[in-house]
């Protein structure tokens, strides 16, 4: 197994990981809840990117 590739498959968990909480903080009833679970998705979601080695903000998903 390469290298890239783990760090990609890592970046991908992160990626849905992030997803998972954006998902949670919609169904937070407590604001200061919604906005800890959006922080953290934001956090994961630029570690993924950092993993990855790419900016997807400036990438078409398809």
């Amino acid at each position: 197994m390469s290298v890239a590739g783990d760090s990609g498959g890592r970046a991908q968990q992160m990626r849905q990981r992030a997803q998972e909480l954006k998902d949670a903080a919609e169904r937070a009833n407590d604001p200061q809840e919604r906005q800890r679970l959006m922080d953290k998705a934001r956090r994961t979601e630029e570690r993924s990117e950092q993993e990855s080695g790419t900016d997807t903000r400036g990438m078409d998903p398809m």
